[in-house]
């Protein structure tokens, strides 16, 4: 059974920075996406960025593209994302996602595992 987990979040001022880490137990596969999404009140859930295992492609999000960078280390099944020049409208709750089949995709259904989540807040 695969567990996505997420850690990571907190309080921050706008422009620091943070790093949330999402790891994946009992992934049976090495190929597949690591996506992030984010959550705000009141709004629906947000593709932010992903990671493809096999070759390690990135995409973003235009509002995080520049300041946010997601990595993974396959051979752990985690991914990273460091989010730098924080801004208070990146407030949000955080989630981790897996998806099996290898192939990008910005739509949250398309994701088979989730995690809890994880609350980042931007002070101004």
């Amino acid at each position: 059974q695969v567990h996505v987990v997420e850690s990571g979040g907190g309080l921050v001022q706008a422009g620091g920075s943070l790093r949330l880490s999402c790891a994946a137990s009992g992934r049976s596969s090495s190929s597949g996406v690591m996506g992030w999404f984010r959550q705000a009140p009141g709004k629906e859930r947000e593709f932010v960025a992903l990671i493809r295992w096999s070759g390690a492609s990135t995409y973003y999000a235009d509002s995080v593209k520049g300041r946010f960078t997601i990595s993974g280390d396959n051979a752990k099944s985690t991914a990273y994302l460091q989010m730098n020049s924080l801004k208070p409208e990146d407030t949000a709750v955080y989630y981790c996602a897996l998806r099996y089949i290898d192939i990008p995709s910005l739509l949250p259904f398309q994701y088979d595992h989730w995690g809890q989540g994880t609350q980042v807040t931007v002070s101004s």
